[in-house]
């Protein structure tokens, strides 16, 4: 018996495209490979996706409603930091995606919805219309370049013990002492960075400026 094929539609067009960003970068996802990852023959793809630029405004859509922003009701507090670790997880688990994010001029519905619920959060937690958009942009930064800086690690955070070991014996310590007392603690703890601690000294700046401390 023949195997019944799922029909393709733009979703499962997106969501192969998104699966082999992830495994092999964007410079890959051409119209040929994709199709190919789908099973059908490139020009099958045009009745569901425009171009490449019509896939990537997609992508970075879908991607940003796995973004988890709790609903009305929630603490604001409460909300953007859930929702920042839920980005920052995402787009660790997107490498492509915060560059795309931040330099596409289209605006999809999960963009809409993502960016309406974290203002939303925002402005009933009583913040002004410029108090939520310094708030988010502040957000973001921390996001965004916390992100893409370990992102462009030349190793794994899992490798900070190893890399530190190999650095610390051309290091000076009379000449570097707290280069060298830092990188000493990376090879004994492991630890290169933690993105909660930026993220809760933030949100308490935001909550003292909101109370008006």
């Amino acid at each position: 018996m023949a195997v019944r094929r799922e029909p393709l539609n733009r979703e499962r067009v997106l969501r192969a495209a998104i699966t082999l960003a992830d495994k092999e970068g964007l410079d890959a996802l051409t119209m040929r490979r994709l199709g190919q990852e789908v099973g059908v023959e490139a020009m099958s793809l045009y009745n569901h996706v425009k171009n490449k630029d019509d896939i990537l405004d997609g992508i970075v859509d879908l991607v940003l409603t796995d973004i988890d922003v709790p609903p009305a009701g929630t603490h604001w507090k409460k909300a953007m930091r859930r929702r920042s670790i839920s980005a920052h997880e995402v787009l660790i688990a997107h490498p492509w995606a915060a560059m795309q994010i931040m330099s596409r001029y289209s605006i999809g519905l999960g963009m809409r919805r993502y960016l309406d619920a974290t203002l939303g959060r925002l402005r009933e937690g009583g913040f002004t219309i410029e108090g939520a958009l310094d708030a988010w942009h502040t957000l973001d930064s921390h996001l965004y370049g916390f992100t893409l800086q370990q992102l462009n690690l030349p190793f794994a955070a899992d490798e900070a013990s190893r890399v530190s070991a190999d650095v610390l014996p051309g290091l000076s310590a009379e000449e570097f002492p707290h280069v060298v007392e830092v990188i000493g603690h990376v090879m004994r703890s492991g630890r290169v960075e933690d993105f909660e601690y930026g993220l809760d000294l933030i949100l308490d700046g935001l909550e003292a400026g909101l109370n008006g401390s």
